[in-house]
């Protein structure tokens, strides 16, 4: 395509008026926009795939005969994604799930009103069909890329298939998440929220592919959860229901809740800043009081795995982790340098983004 660089009559800009083209700065945005959520959807499948290796391993050293399990269990074991909508969205999800989590094709499934248009996927071996209650009965992380008109709908079809354990994420901006939650009559819902600077950075790779776009440590230093650069700024919210959810993975297999937070630990806090090295105290480690309040935490006995968490209610409200983690930067550059490493790069002390105390970003979807 680079022969048609020069060519101003085939440029998306060709044919707009002067006074309009201040308008322009929407399709960056919307690039912007379309790359840090595919981004933040590798990271917490990324995660999500950790997590079960970390649950398998702990499982072999509690039943150490166990060391083969049986079909049924190796299957739960796997992660499982479904999409719903396969719009222009759906297509650069499913691409970045397959080639940067990398998700098996026969682990991911595609429900949209055209499948026979997916002929590219049918070649890798993902299912593609138009069945929504099957792929989100199916699935143990389910993505909504649909149309807000046609969420409801979608919603009503599949409300009584979702598992409790299946992490719905959605990317449907102008349906807040209490309508979600109404709608799908389900609480394991995640929903990443945006808000912009006044300025937005043209750095998104406008020429480049999706994939190519995400391998570029420029590009991903800027979809950091804690980046303002581009001028996109994710709601901090979103990560701390990242968090609650492998707790409700771990309450799923009863996992007791001191186990759980050393698996929080070897999850999260994985990869070290140098003073860690230097000063192993100063590594922060988490506590039952990191995610709950003091009083429950008395109530809880030993041998009990952690309370299940309505994560709707963790995106929208004030909770002991939103308080810990925005007081504490030491976590916020672990968290940091976890997600860069999750995507093959890593950043020095200087390269760090600015952190600061108080309450996390409360901003809205754009």
């Amino acid at each position: 395509m680079s022969i048609l660089d020069d060519l101003e009559s085939l440029k998306f800009e060709y044919g707009i008026p002067e006074e309009e083209r201040y308008w322009l700065y929407l399709k960056g945005r919307y690039r912007g926009l379309m790359i840090k959520g595919c981004a933040h959807a590798v990271f917490f499948c990324k995660l999500f795939c950790s997590l079960r290796e970390i649950l398998q391993e702990t499982r072999r050293a509690v039943q150490p005969r166990a060391v083969s399990f049986g079909a049924a269990a190796a299957e739960d074991e796997m992660l499982k994604v479904g999409i719903i909508g396969c719009g222009h969205l759906g297509k650069q999800l499913a691409n970045v799930l397959l080639k940067l989590v990398p998700i098996p094709a026969e682990n991911l499934q595609i429900s949209t009103r055209r499948p026979e248009a997916l002929v590219e996927f049918q070649k890798l071996g993902v299912r593609c069909l138009y069945d929504n209650a099957y792929v989100a009965n199916w699935a143990k992380v389910l993505f909504l890329c649909c149309l807000p008109s046609q969420l409801p709908n979608i919603c009503l079809e599949i409300q009584s298939k979702l598992e409790k354990t299946c992490t719905v994420f959605s990317f449907v901006s102008a349906i807040p998440l209490p309508r979600l939650k109404l709608l799908l009559n389900h609480t394991n819902i995640l929903r990443p929220q945006y808000h912009f600077a006044e300025d937005t950075d043209v750095i998104w790779g406008e020429n480049k592919e999706i994939i190519a776009v995400l391998q570029d440590p420029v590009i991903l230093r800027a979809t950091c959860p804690y980046s303002k650069v581009g001028g996109i700024i994710l709601n901090i919210k979103w990560l701390e229901g990242v968090f609650y959810s492998a707790i409700n993975i771990c309450t799923a297999r009863n996992v007791f809740h001191s186990h759980v937070l050393q698996i929080l630990d070897k999850l999260f806090l994985s990869v070290h800043l140098e003073s860690c090295k230097e000063d192993s105290a100063s590594c922060p480690k988490f506590q039952l009081t990191d995610f709950m309040n003091k009083s429950y935490v008395k109530s809880l006995f030993h041998r009990r795995p952690f309370p299940w968490f309505d994560l709707t209610a963790v995106q929208v409200k004030e909770t002991p982790f939103s308080q810990h983690l925005s007081a504490t930067p030491v976590l916020q550059h672990h968290l940091t340098l976890l997600y860069c490493d999750s995507f093959g790069i890593s950043l020095t002390k200087e390269e760090l983004p600015e952190v600061s105390g108080g309450s996390p970003s409360q901003g809205s979807q754009g």
